[in-house]
């Protein structure tokens, strides 16, 4: 693909149809986009407080999530009333929350707390009236299983509206404009609870919206690859953040291809990565796929810089803010090698592997959101990166989801091994020491994670698992070592099941396997003296420690 000039590049939402999703805080509202994806559909997910007189496309249609809030209460989150305009002319979705925001914008008295609130599984069954009003439920016959979860209803039918869809505790289920594409239904179609939701979501954005399936991999690989060279142009100098996993990975791979040798990664040891990790990473990056990496050895300069620091918040702010002042320095000593190469501009860029949900659980919208952790690739970056000054910021997989950016890997040619592994944060160990990073804390943790992992690897379960590592209470619980009284400090294993990182669960080992592991830790890493198992889920708990 020969290079073009900025302007002739779109943003994916330029080039592919969207249905934009419009975030009121339901821990369900990623699942809308993941669906949508399945079905080629490309999907942008927004605050609900998004102005649409700010957005630089037009949607085929919009969706309004579910939330927590009571849309009747005061400072509850409300949609931008332009969307509802005839002029503006979109069909529009709303889900539970979404359901009771088209209602209670047109009467309050639409909405009531529910007398006879829904949780879990419901027969939902369709109300024919003939035409368009019945589109939501095109092939569907008779009534279907969904997944409730709301305690506000409708006590009546909103001015206009009909009954599209009933359960036993909702008269209003679903409801449809008898003129307008304006849609809404109680339960949630984007949850695997819902078996056949998936259709009511195709026939949504397919159907009603009229959006061509055209999104994949393949496609957004080409059109990234353009917009990345028109975006850099012909000259200047990109430096990349890798770390061996396979967000970075796939992120230096998809550079190279677009720009060459104008592409420099940089893998920065912080002191806080695994056993032999830079000298691995090293290896794969130059040797298979052509990269050109350097190693920069910053380990005391993390570890200083953490000294005495317990809080994981700030351990994310000062592991981010002391990336970038590494990486200018880079940027610096490349312009200086590059001064007597012919053509070769200024470092002017500088490339993170950030994913969508690095993206939607570091921004805390204003609302109904909360800010559940900072990643050290979004909110933790110094204010120049944000604001113009210094290096400009390139995320090429920042609407992507963990099992999309494997696939852009194999698009691309990475090896599977890569594309498989599991996922590293980019503060390393440190988010998975709770308290102080110490040398000796971290070298603990290391060892102890690189038996983990090899067990599991041994074992045949690696690929089966989305993530897996082990972390360091520094709390100190008491054992007993060759009839002795021995006070150590505590292993936090983890594993999870998942495919969009957003909800997991913990995987389930046999007691066995658990018991071999605990016994090998405990013999073989200094200063262990107990091993436990997190089987917490994501939500309410995350994956990593902190």
């Amino acid at each position: 693909m020969s290079s073009t000039t900025e302007g002739q590049v779109m943003a994916p939402h330029k080039t592919y149809d969207t249905i934009l999703v419009l975030d009121f805080g339901s821990q369900y509202t990623h699942l809308i986009t993941r669906r949508l994806r399945e079905l080629n559909v490309l999907a942008e997910l927004l605050p609900c407080t998004t102005k649409i007189a700010d957005l630089d496309f037009k949607p085929k249609g919009i969706i309004l999530s579910g939330g927590p809030f009571s849309v009747y209460e005061e400072g509850a989150p409300h949609a931008d009333p332009a969307i509802f305009e005839e002029s503006y002319g979109v069909p529009i979705l709303g889900i539970c929350y979404g359901l009771q925001e088209i209602a209670w914008r047109l009467s309050p008295e639409n909405v009531i707390a529910g007398t006879e609130r829904e949780y879990g599984h419901a027969d939902l069954t369709p109300d024919r009236h003939g035409g368009d009003v019945d589109r939501l439920f095109d092939g569907i016959e008779g009534s279907m299983q969904v997944y409730m979860s709301h305690g506000d209803r409708l006590s009546q039918l909103p001015q206009g509206f009909c009954t599209i869809a009933t359960t036993r505790n909702s008269p209003f289920a679903a409801i449809a404009h008898k003129e307008k594409a304006i849609y809404g239904i109680q339960a949630h179609p984007e949850v695997s609870h819902t078996p056949r939701g998936i259709e009511l979501l195709k026939n949504f954005a397919v159907n009603i919206c009229g959006a061509r399936q055209h999104w994949s991999m393949s496609s957004f690989c080409d059109q990234e690859i353009a917009r990345i060279r028109a975006l850099v142009g012909p000259t200047a100098q990109v430096i990349g953040a890798v770390s061996g996993g396979v967000d970075s990975t796939v992120a230096a791979k998809l550079m190279t291809e677009a720009i060459g040798d104008r592409f420099h990664a940089v893998l920065v040891d912080n002191g806080l990565m695994r056993l032999n990790e830079c000298q691995q990473v090293k290896e794969t990056l130059t040797e298979h796929l052509g990269i050109s990496l350097t190693v920069v050895d910053g380990s005391k300069r993390f570890l200083d810089a953490l000294k005495g620091v317990e809080e994981p918040e700030r351990k994310r702010k000062i592991i981010g803010g002391l990336f970038i002042d590494i990486f200018e320095e880079e940027a610096i000593r490349i312009e200086k090698e590059a001064e007597h190469t012919p053509n070769a501009g200024k470092v002017v860029w500088f490339v993170q592997g950030t994913l969508y949900p690095d993206v939607i659980e570091s921004i805390s919208f204003k609302g109904p959101s909360a800010t559940i952790k900072t990643h050290h690739n979004v909110g933790g970056l110094p204010e120049r990166m944000m604001n113009g000054q210094g290096l400009r910021l390139i995320e090429p997989l920042r609407e992507l989801f963990k099992d999309e950016v494997r696939e852009l890997g194999r698009q691309l040619g990475v090896h599977r091994d890569l594309v498989m592994r599991h996922p590293f944060p980019g503060p390393g160990i440190g988010v998975r020491i709770i308290g102080e990073c110490t040398p000796e804390r971290v070298r603990i943790a290391r060892e102890a994670d690189h038996i983990y992992i090899n067990m599991i690897r041994e074992a045949g379960l690696y690929d089966e698992i989305s993530q897996a590592y082990a972390g360091l209470d520094t709390n100190q619980a008491v054992g007993v070592m060759g009839d002795k009284r021995y006070m150590g400090y505590i292993v936090i294993l983890r594993a999870v099941v998942t495919t969009d990182f957003m909800t997991a669960e913990a995987y389930p080992f046999d007691m066995k396997f658990l018991n071999k592991v605990a016994v090998r830790i405990v013999n073989e890493v200094e200063g262990i003296s107990l091993v436990t198992y997190n089987v917490t889920s994501k939500p309410p708990g995350t994956i990593e420690l902190q």
